[in-house]
């Protein structure tokens, strides 16, 4: 089984139509989906163990880091930027983690800003994260095309059986 490097991985705020990246990122985590565990234990479970079902999920948050970029002095990355605007906002919108080609898959989701702060240490470069509140299903989808029928494959996180 291959494996791939994480060099080239970017954030896309927005619909792919009208994308803007974020630069300077470090680390982009994937959505943390997760879910809630609903106890229906009873007086008469088998062997006094607990007993759950699954509740509802939740896509969790995601925390971003990077550099901070400009364009030119007084101009933020244009991503970046976006991220501060949709914080000032508090307008949800579409994103996707996009992994390089050679591995074909992004993470999408619609979510909110809910964080964005900077920092500045001696004998380091400037420093900025946000965070983004994913609301809703998010899905971790194939970005390549099989045959020629271009269809693309998905992967439903959290699918009921």
């Amino acid at each position: 089984m291959k494996k791939h490097r994480s060099l080239g991985t970017r954030l896309r705020v927005g619909d792919a139509s009208s994308a803007i990246f974020v630069g300077g990122l470090t680390n982009i985590p994937s959505p943390e989906v997760s879910a809630e565990e609903i106890d229906v234990t009873t007086l008469d479970s088998d062997g006094g163990f607990r007993e759950h079902i699954q509740g509802f999920k939740d896509g969790g948050e995601i925390s971003l880091e990077g550099f901070l970029a400009t364009e030119n002095p007084g101009t933020l990355d244009a991503g970046q930027q976006q991220m501060y605007d949709l914080l000032d906002s508090g307008d949800e919108s579409a994103f996707a983690i996009v992994f390089p080609d050679a591995i074909g898959f992004s993470w999408n989701f619609r979510g909110f800003v809910n964080g964005f702060s900077t920092n500045a240490e001696v004998d380091g470069a400037l420093g900025f994260s946000t965070s983004i509140r994913v609301t809703g299903k998010p899905t971790f989808v194939s970005t390549q095309t099989s045959g020629t029928t271009g269809a693309v494959s998905q992967l439903n996180i959290g699918e009921d059986d």
